[in-house]
């Protein structure tokens, strides 16, 4: 009996257990007051509101970001060559030398001079290409000539002998390429075609088909074996005729912009070839914004753009009075080393607003400017006053240009003077290059 009792316990039990396991949980029901409910609606009001502006902000920054990315997108850089410069020291030879007999006399004359470096017109003053060139564009255009005959063969003989080699490329003075594309060139109003005061048709700058043509040149050149591109002619022609060029309407961008823009578009082509790339530009417009303007090239600017600038500071090409310089070209030193002044006070102010120059390398006068009313003969000891004011002014580089190639060959060290003469200003250190303001307080020395 007892154990029938426990067994109905437990069987109650359980049937209470599983009843409450079953039971829905309790609810409250509460009456919120008016004041209540306001409240929970307003804090509710406030966390969605603080939710949204975590969510602007997100975005905010998340358009700022992109934002920067479009800025810095559109502000250009020099692409970098990563390869081992050379200092230059060089000369230059016209396409015909280059394939003359002619060419083994310049080379036998360099050989055991502190000469290490050829500029090789390539591109010349006509538009004609100096070699036969595989590019489809010069092809159909026809464009090149065979007046170098076997370019490799001159290329390898450079190279052999420790010779760096640049291919210049005159860019926007190109007669041949009126004949084919007219409508790439300067025109006058009624539509005929303007020459210069050589009866030579420049192209128009604002002409881009142009460029690529250009570039594909160039990029035939690295191609080939060339150690550096040089362009020549970056520039508008500048004779007083030139007012009777009309631009089209889309030509609204000022001369120094194309041109900085096209400059901007070889340096890119070039680096993506991995060649060094020059350009020469005028002496005179370092410094001078009236020049600078005329031609289309900003100094400063163009020299974030190159791995070498090249300014023509051939003491004949300034005026009188020019540095404080009656005549410069008969004081070819004070000459050079007032140009190079120039060109480091202009790049010094430059300086602060990016992070980037190219190396100066300058072009000095090795001819006798005899068509000048006061000249003196240019020899030995004027190359060699030019090239000491190169190295007096703090540079390394240099280039001689003779339009002829009649170089004296005397005027150059023997590789061991060079190397002698470069460790001596290496113990001595480089020149002080003063400020812009030490330069103003200089002068106010002086004119006291």
């Amino acid at each position: 009996m007892r154990v029938k009792s426990y067994l109905w316990i437990l069987i109650i039990l359980f049937c209470l257990l599983s009843a409450c396991g079953t039971k829905a949980p309790l609810k409250y029901k509460v009456n919120k007051t008016p004041e209540l409910k306001q409240y929970e609606s307003e804090l509710a009001e406030k966390a969605e509101f603080q939710e949204s502006l975590a969510q602007e902000s997100i975005e905010a920054k998340e358009r700022a970001e992109e934002e920067e990315k479009a800025k810095a997108a559109l502000i250009w850089k020099k692409p970098a060559i990563s390869k081992e410069r050379k200092k230059v020291k060089g000369i230059y030879i016209t396409d015909n030398t280059a394939g003359s007999e002619r060419m083994e006399e310049i080379l036998s004359g360099m050989k055991g001079t502190e000469l290490n470096a050829l500029v090789i017109d390539i591109k010349n003053d006509q538009g004609r290409i100096s070699y036969r060139m595989n590019n489809p564009l010069v092809k159909e255009l026809g464009a090149d000539l065979k007046i170098i005959p076997d370019l490799p063969a001159l290329l390898k003989r450079c190279h052999d002998e420790g010779i760096y080699v640049i291919a210049r490329l005159v860019c926007f003075r190109d007669p041949y390429i009126g004949s084919k594309h007219p409508e790439w060139m300067n025109q006058k109003a009624d539509g005929s075609l303007f020459e210069d005061n050589n009866g030579l048709n420049w192209v128009n700058p604002y002409k881009k088909e142009y460029w690529d043509y250009l570039a594909s040149i160039a990029e035939s050149c690295a191609d080939d074996g060339f150690d550096e591109i040089q362009l020549d002619y970056v520039r508008f022609c500048t004779e007083k005729r030139m007012q009777e060029v009309v631009y089209p309407e889309e030509a609204k961008t000022d001369k120094t912009k194309i041109i900085t823009e096209f400059v901007r578009f070889m340096a890119d082509r070039m680096a993506q070839k991995k060649v060094f790339f020059s350009t020469d530009v005028f002496g005179t417009i370092i410094g001078s914004y009236v020049d600078s303007m005329s031609v289309g090239q900003d100094y400063a600017v163009m020299a974030e753009c190159v791995d070498y600038m090249c300014p023509m500071i051939y003491p004949s090409h300034y005026g009188n009075g020019n540095f404080g310089i009656a005549y410069p070209d008969t004081e070819p030193y004070k000459t050079i080393q007032g140009a190079l002044a120039a060109s480091h006070k202009a790049l010094f102010l430059e300086a602060g607003n990016q992070s980037y120059q190219a190396t100066v390398r300058p072009w000095l006068q090795g001819f006798t400017a005899s068509y000048l009313q006061h000249y003196i003969s240019y020899g030995k000891e004027e190359i060699r006053a030019q090239i000491q004011a190169v190295y007096d002014s703090g540079y390394e580089e240099w280039l001689i240009w003779n339009a002829a190639n009649n170089y004296n060959f005397s005027a150059f060290l023997s590789k061991e003077e060079a190397e002698v003469e470069e460790k001596s200003r290496k113990e001595v250190g480089p020149p002080v290059q003063m400020t812009q303001t030490e330069e103003s307080s200089e002068e106010r020395r002086n004119g006291e």
